[in-house]
């Protein structure tokens, strides 16, 4: 079980370094957790399970190694194709937000199809470098009934894209 408990950590640090970001149409990502990473992080956890279950000592911790990158594989493979109309749905709620919402003010986005929902809410103005434009943010996402909030910086690129910067 210790093994278990210590493939799971890992797979949760290894999702940890994955940020969710959104096309060139628009921002968000910051520090939300994505269905693809995690589907990844449940099934590195499931395959762990599994592969403990296999062979003794050394043989047992490979066993346990490989059922945790296959299942994280999977696992992200299907939260990937999952994730894609949210994606496309916040991506087009904080194109609008960073473009002409003012600080302070919510655009909203939602998922008829999933449920899933929430809020960009743009909440300070500032020129970076010349002639480049940012904007800090508050996300708010709700997956499942949980939500869950995280802060970014998004900058207007020379080509009017705006790109999310943390």
């Amino acid at each position: 079980m210790r093994k278990v408990a210590i493939a799971a950590v890992l797979a949760l640090s290894l999702s940890a370094c994955a940020q969710p970001g959104y096309n060139s149409g628009g921002g968000g990502g910051g520090g939300m957790i994505s269905k693809q990473t995690g589907g990844a992080v449940l099934g590195g956890v499931g395959g762990a399970l599994a592969g403990s279950q296999f062979g003794k000592g050394k043989g047992q911790l490979a066993m346990t190694a490989v059922g945790t990158l296959l299942g994280a594989f999977i696992g992200s493979e299907v939260g990937s194709s999952l994730d894609r109309a949210d994606q496309a749905y916040a991506s087009r709620a904080g194109g609008q937000a960073f473009e002409s919402a003012r600080s302070g003010q919510s655009i909203a986005w939602n998922n008829p199809d999933s449920g899933h929902y929430g809020t960009i809410t743009p909440t300070r103005t500032f020129e970076a470098a010349p002639g480049q434009y940012c904007r800090e943010y508050q996300q708010t996402v709700s997956v499942g009934g949980r939500e869950q909030q995280s802060y970014g910086t998004a900058c207007r690129q020379p080509d009017g894209s705006w790109k999310v910067m943390n």
